[in-house]
């Protein structure tokens, strides 16, 4: 039982890091948290199971948040990088609108004055 339990911890925090974003973002405390994920899979396999099942699960309660607050940065970053296309499309849409609009009133005009 030992084994398994040593191997579903080893295989739980493979999963974790590789699930965890990666990217430009401060992820120091992802890290961190992963590492005590590591930590407490080694306990696992020195035989000392309750230490090492209780600081792998703190460590992966940990890494969720932490990765979950990294993705959340990272997708406010993506967003505000988004920004500057988002205003110029719109600057697009609105001029386009007015030069439609003006030929319409162009043509209007000259249908009924001559």
């Amino acid at each position: 039982m030992t084994r398994a339990v040593a191997t579903a911890a080893i295989v739980m925090s493979l999963v974790v890091c590789t699930v965890v974003p990666s990217g430009a973002a401060d992820d120091s405390k992802v890290k961190a948290a992963t590492g005590r994920v590591e930590s407490g899979a080694r306990q696992i396999g020195d035989g000392k199971l309750a230490d090492g099942v209780e600081e792998t699960a703190k460590g992966i309660g940990h890494t969720v948040v932490e990765g979950a607050k990294l993705g959340a940065q990272k997708i406010q970053e993506s967003g505000q990088a988004a920004e500057p296309e988002a205003t110029r499309a719109g600057a697009s849409v609105r001029d386009g609108a007015v030069s439609f609009g003006s030929s319409v009133m162009t043509f209007v005009r000259r249908m009924f004055t001559r």
